[in-house]
């Protein structure tokens, strides 16, 4: 299931446009000063609507709809962490490599930055077909191995997680970090870090979160390593703090799972799909130690990210209407998954997670001109809240 907020698709992106200028004076972001914002012509204010504002900006909506292509020829990614969650985002990009859609931009954080850098570096290497296959080969290594190292590559421990789990282990200093060596080996037989330097390369975004002060790093292209691939999955308390050029760095889903402000500024297409693992809905309240902890894991992935999300919707009615922000959630396709663990290496599990995600990205890739009315329609509702 997915669902979308519309308005007019712009092929020229949003380099230069309003929602650009809007965006970048939100400084949230510790890897680049912020843009002094761009004049703004004031103009007298306009005398009262006798319709509701609302049924105007609908049915101005709804117009934009008719014209607007789908599926997108062009389109940006932002792909959530949650741990083995992320094999749900393997199964909705195959899906999407078998179509002719242009990747822009990535961004990404914890194993949604592994699933970025499989994409792009695939890409890059050989297109689609060689995306496809690192996906595939890489998610299909870990649901054989299904080992301690498997969930350590893909950020499977949450703090409080690794807390209950190792206990009296970790308070009293007595753990010893795993060696991240083998990880980074891993990675590096995966990913073609060399690759991401090609011209043809889609932009990248990839997050971690700087211990000093707690701000989010974003890092690009030509930063990208190994090193930075850790940093993105690295969990506080099972994981040691991973360093590069002087700084030390945790899980990128602190600060933003995945980055989205960010890449709404720099992707130079209106199309934007936010791929969505982690569950935000739970019906049950949680009552031993276990449950607790999974569900006040959730909720701290995804409060970034709603903030983001309402900055964004803030911005589509003041001055982005250009950008075309659509969601696939897993939660929306496997039942119970607010009940599961982010550590379930189960082979089933992985399978179920990459067949749903398959489904999804198909019912998005067909919701065509009706859908994309309707959820005009809908658009004065909160609908990625």
């Amino acid at each position: 299931m997915s669902e979308k907020i519309d308005g007019t698709h712009d092929e020229a992106g949003l380099q230069g446009t309003a929602a650009s200028r809007l965006l970048s004076t939100t400084c949230i972001w510790s890897d680049a000063a912020a843009p002094p914002p761009a004049p703004i012509a004031v103009s007298p204010p306009a005398p009262a609507a006798p319709a509701p504002v609302e049924a105007v900006t609908r049915a101005a909506r709804v117009e934009q709809a008719r014209s607007n292509p789908w599926p997108p020829r062009k389109l940006s990614l932002a792909l959530q962490g949650g741990g083995t969650f992320a094999a749900f985002t393997w199964g909705v990009l195959e899906r999407l490599l078998e179509e002719p859609i242009e990747i822009d931009t990535i961004s990404g954080a914890s194993a949604g930055a592994i699933n970025a850098l499989l994409l792009a570096s695939g890409l890059a290497e050989g297109g689609r077909e060689a995306a496809r296959a690192r996906l595939s080969r890489f998610w299909l290594r870990l649901l054989h191995e299904a080992s301690f190292r498997s969930l350590m590559l893909v950020g499977g421990f949450s703090p409080a997680g690794s807390s209950v789990a190792f206990g009296p282990t970790l308070r009293s200093g007595r753990f010893d970090p795993i060696d991240l060596d083998p990880l980074r080996q891993a990675l590096s037989r995966d990913i073609d870090f060399a690759a991401l330097l090609n011209p043809d390369c889609p932009k990248l975004l990839i997050a971690a979160t700087r211990i000093r002060d707690g701000q989010q790093q974003i890092f690009r292209n030509e930063a990208i390593t190994a090193d930075v691939a850790l940093a993105s999955t690295c969990p506080p308390l099972v994981h040691c703090a991973v360093e590069i050029e002087g700084e030390a760095y945790w899980d990128g889903g602190f600060g933003g799972n995945p980055p989205l402000l960010r890449l709404a500024q720099e992707t130079s297409t209106a199309d934007v799909l936010l791929v969505q693992v982690t569950p935000a809905r739970d019906s049950y309240v949680p009552i031993t130690l276990a449950a607790i902890d999974r569900r006040l894991d959730q909720i701290a992935a995804n409060a970034a990210l709603n903030a983001e999300i309402a900055a964004i919707e803030w911005a589509q009615a003041h001055a982005a209407p250009s950008l075309r922000l659509t969601r696939i959630a897993a939660e929306d396709s496997v039942d119970g998954l607010a009940q599961r663990s982010s550590t379930d290496l189960g082979r089933g599990f992985i399978r179920l997670l990459h067949r749903s995600g398959r489904a999804a990205a198909e019912g998005w890739l067909g919701q065509g001109t009706s859908s994309t009315l309707n959820a005009a329609r809908r658009a004065a509702e909160p609908a990625l809240a």
